[in-house]
């Protein structure tokens, strides 16, 4: 497992949005402590993560309009490639994407059509589970409750000697690199509160044997963290597996059993959500399409490990952005069958269009510099001798093998080699 302390991730284009998401968590938070009198770590997830999906509907409702479009245009493009299939040649290269180019302007949609959404939500996603994963670094109301105990732990007499060997004890020192020797009191304060909420429910009796002068506001910091964790009788901050274990020496088998049930729901909603989800390609003998269909079957089932091992809280988070995502497709599904394709189409070929217009290029330039660009290309390869033509070649290949890694050729040669192999 990954090391992660309190402080804020602190990337570029993550640790930002993370740092909004938190904040929008913490007023959920706050929201429902004020208004309801809920003050519940796993209700405020849930709440958070219909909110995001909530908001990302009108991306994902252009997504699937995408996805059925490339499913009409599926048969002419399967067409294109037959015409030139086997062909290896520039000039029949060229011809071909030249097709495909038009059949897209035909549709008005992008070949990257799908990519603008999803490259907008995976940030979204990935934040949202950092702040799902460590709560207490950007929910302050959470990192609160810790106050009394981690001022209590600083103020005692050789406590970073004590905190090392708790973390031993434990088996925490691999997810919790502490340096509470640390000349910034803030970073050591940020360390305990991670190893103080990172900790098993069973690490409490630890750390009041480890500190036996706080025992008072040990126990009070439980019993408000247990209230602010609890969910459906399990605590949030524990996974699965530790659930079970514990449960299964104190024979408690129905937290037994609700642990159990963390992961197989998580499972099943996944399972649930791929049967909603349209295929742009069902062709059975298309390699691309088995597989996709493999993937959807395995992920889950590595998901199900997975789950296993995280706290409750994600689990939690995974069980309900399923949810949420099968009851949005369920509907945009409906909204997606009722719309009328070619109305969608026309829409699309005159917005595309008033596009080019606005950067100064029409549709006959880009057919006419596409055609000459053919043209010129196979009037260029038939004046060259077969000699000419071989040393350029040699020369090209040459050039390709000794071109920097990072560099824009090296990232084409990787492109081009994985669209040969999958032409072949």
């Amino acid at each position: 497992m990954s090391t992660i302390i309190l402080t804020q991730y602190s990337g570029s284009i993550l640790g930002p949005i993370a740092k909004v998401l938190g904040w929008i968590m913490n007023w959920i938070y706050l929201f429902l402590a004020n208004v309801f009198g809920i003050e519940n770590i796993g209700i405020t997830i849930i709440v958070l993560t219909i909110l995001i999906y909530m908001c990302m509907l009108p991306l994902t409702i252009k997504q699937q309009k995408f996805s059925k479009l490339q499913q009409k245009m599926q048969p002419e493009i399967k067409a294109v490639q037959e015409k030139y299939k086997g062909k290896r040649d520039q000039e029949s290269q060229m011809a071909m994407n030249e097709e495909t180019q038009a059949l897209y302007a035909k549709y008005g949609i992008s070949p990257t059509g799908t990519c603008l959404p999803f490259l907008l939500q995976m940030p979204v996603f990935l934040a949202l589970y950092r702040v799902i994963y460590n709560v207490p670094a950007y929910v302050s109301s959470v990192k609160a409750t810790f106050d009394g105990v981690v001022d209590g732990i600083i103020h005692t007499a050789g406590f970073q000697g004590i905190m090392e060997k708790f973390l031993e004890s434990l088996n925490l020192t691999q997810q919790i690199r502490a340096d509470f020797n640390n000349e910034d009191m803030s970073v050591v304060k940020n360390f305990i509160v991670d190893s103080i909420y990172k900790m098993p429910t069973s690490g409490w009796e630890k750390l009041s044997d480890s500190f036996p002068n706080l025992q008072n506001v040990i126990e009070s910091t439980r019993d408000q963290l247990n209230h602010m964790n609890a969910f459906l009788g399990l605590n949030i901050s524990d996974s699965p597996l530790t659930i079970i274990s514990n449960s299964f020496k104190e024979k408690s088998y129905l937290l037994v059993l609700l642990a159990f049930l963390i992961p197989l729901v998580s499972y099943a909603s996944q399972m649930v959500n791929i049967k909603l989800m349209p295929q742009a390609d069902t062709d059975p003998d298309n390699p691309m399409v088995k597989q996709m269909k493999a993937m959807n079957y395995t992920m889950p089932l590595i998901s199900v490990g997975i789950t296993f091992t995280v706290p409750v809280g994600l689990g939690i988070y995974w069980i309900f952005s399923s949810l949420t995502r099968g009851v949005q497709q369920y509907f945009v599904n409906k909204h997606i069958r009722n719309l009328d394709l070619d109305e969608m189409i026309a829409k699309n070929v005159e917005k595309r269009k008033k596009k080019l217009e606005k950067m100064g290029i029409s549709e006959n330039q880009i057919r006419s510099a596409a055609k000459l660009s053919t043209k010129s290309n196979a009037q260029l390869s038939a004046t060259m001798s077969k000699a000419e033509r071989d040393s350029k070649i040699e020369k090209a290949y040459e050039y390709r093998k000794t071109a920097n890694p990072n560099s824009l050729t090296a990232k084409a040669n990787l492109v081009k080699d994985f669209n040969e192999r999958n032409n072949k």
